[in-house]
């Protein structure tokens, strides 16, 4: 079975072909940049997809009837008027009447459950697809994990087709696309952890985190933008992207830097650029073929690395937070004044797009905080406590007037999804690779399987609670959002006392050493300056 494995692996066909056609091979740095950017667009399209059901939430459930905008941000309106009710005519418009059985008096508790099932399997899936993505290939993992998310978002949609109005047939869509879903995390990260090192990890995987927002922008602009046609195509058209990109993985991709004819050093960051590899094959072959050598670490053994627990229970409430606007911001936005106005639903979703591009800076800003100050934990805590403020000032506030409510919901965006991102990439990078592993083992896919599973349960948890929470008021729903952040910040506090002595502690020697009682190694240049 292992041999049969080790034969499945090896240099995608994608840059078999490239090289053959330039005669020769990639370096080590353009291998880095392909890396970097092909794991980038499957992750963005990753969350393309995850994107349709918030966007579709008020045609299927619809309190708000007629609506018009025929072009989609950033080519039409941002902002439209819109009567309430459900009668009336527009110019240029149409009416939602809603989709059972989605649209009676639980519809929003309908809609809350068929996101917990998707998370709930995604979160469950994630711990398993963490120890396949140690053991299995990457590659291979990650293509077939984007076919069929592909597939069955698809299959979400193709009940507008088949005029399906049977809940059961949308739950069993929706879990099953989430077990695909969760292929994906552990692996991208895994791979991004083969080829780079430690060294400013927090800053890169801090830009390179950005496919989050990317990817929750354009499956936003792209549900939105075929709304007209019918919800279903919001589902179809995001789940043909993701499909594409899985094609993509499959031919191009080199999750390992062996599978291309480079050794895999401690720290990939070191690794010398100049390795002119004539055979790429061969010298995959003699590299035991993709890392099929390596030994995969339990998640017993994961769960025991220091600091895998206290982040994987920050993420839990970080998600929260973050999962319930990514599922219920555009749906708060087409219910609520802003200005005096409301928007349509189509402008709602271009108007949420916003909050993740706040999203963006934030987990740049938290990278390089990170890297800077060599503080996970500190900066991770700090954005979480941040967070807290800018929701209430975004909930208090932004119905004010249009440009308050996009800087509000942008700030929001920078401190809820910056903890978020650092967590997900940087800190599990960090502890997959921990001084602790002895070895040549690898827990990097399932560490991040544990910390982002664990969150993962979170995100299931926070849009659940708030289709039964915002049926009471929405200031109860960001009550419990400020409450989420507040705890995920708590949870760190033993690591940021840890962070904190063990900066202290560096700081004592130099005081010392000023006072000629330090590092004897300083002596000498007191006694030269007598």
């Amino acid at each position: 079975m292992s041999r049969g494995l080790d034969a499945m692996r090896g240099t995608p066909p994608g840059i078999l072909l490239v090289k053959r056609i330039r005669g020769r091979n990639w370096s080590f740095k353009t291998y880095r940049y392909v890396v970097l950017l092909i794991t980038f667009i499957a992750y963005a399209c990753y969350h393309a997809s995850r994107k349709p059901s918030s966007i579709v939430k008020s045609v299927l459930y619809p309190e708000t009837a007629t609506v018009h905008a025929r072009r989609s941000w950033p080519l039409g309106e941002v902002f439209v008027r819109e009567e309430l009710g459900n009668g009336g005519n527009v110019t240029g418009g149409f009416k939602y009447g809603g989709w059972a059985p989605f649209n009676g008096p639980d519809g929003t508790s309908k809609l809350g459950e068929i996101d917990v099932a998707f998370l709930a399997c995604y979160s469950m899936g994630m711990y398993v697809a963490g120890h396949l993505g140690d053991t299995l290939d990457l590659r291979l993992f990650l293509t077939t994990g984007m076919i069929g998310s592909g597939i069955f978002v698809g299959l979400f949609g193709m009940g507008y087709f088949w005029n399906v109005h049977v809940f059961g047939f949308y739950l069993a869509m929706q879990m099953v696309a989430g077990l695909f879903q969760a292929t994906g995390w552990p692996s991208v990260v895994a791979v991004i952890g083969n080829w780079f090192g430690k060294r400013k990890r927090g800053l890169i995987m801090g830009v390179w985190n950005a496919h989050t927002s990317v990817g929750n922008i354009s499956g936003s602009l792209l549900a939105a933008s075929v709304l007209d046609y019918g919800w279903g195509w919001s589902f179809i058209v995001p789940g043909g992207l993701i499909f594409l990109g899985g094609v993509l993985v499959f031919l191009f991709l080199a999750a390992y830097p062996e599978d291309v004819g480079f050794p895999f050093p401690d720290d990939p960051s070191r690794a010398t650029e100049t390795v002119p590899p004539s055979d790429v094959e061969s010298q995959s072959r003699s590299s035991s073929v993709g890392s099929g050598t390596k030994r995969s670490v339990g998640l017993v053994q994961a769960c025991l690395i220091p600091g895998v627990i206290p982040f994987a229970l920050c993420l839990f409430f970080s998600k929260l937070v973050a999962y319930t606007f990514l599922y219920w911001l555009p749906f708060y936005l087409s219910q609520t004044e802003i200005g005096g106005e409301y928007v349509s639903v189509k402008s709602a979703g271009n108007l949420s797009t916003l909050f993740d591009v706040g999203g963006i800076v934030g987990g740049i800003l938290a990278g390089y905080i990170s890297d800077k100050l060599n503080a996970r934990a500190i900066t991770a805590a700090s954005f979480m406590y941040a967070a807290i403020p800018s929701m209430l000032a975004y909930r208090s506030y932004g119905g004010m007037s249009r440009t308050v409510n996009i800087v509000l919901m942008m700030l929001a965006g920078l401190f809820v999804n910056g903890p978020y991102a650092l967590i997900t990439t940087a800190v599990s990078a960090d502890l997959g690779t921990h001084s602790s592993l002895k070895g040549d083992s690898r827990a990097l896919a399932t560490v991040t399987a544990i910390i982002d599973g664990t969150g993962s349960a979170g995100a299931a948890l926070g849009p659940l609670l708030t289709g039964f929470i915002s049926t009471k008021g929405w200031d109860m729903v960001f009550l419990m959002l400020m409450a989420g952040a507040l705890i995920a910040g708590l949870l760190l506090s033993r690591l940021v006392v840890d962070e904190i002595s063990e900066k202290a502690a560096k700081r004592i020697p130099l005081s010392d050493a000023q006072q000629g009682r330090g590092d004897p190694a300083t002596q000498p240049l007191l006694i030269n300056k007598k």
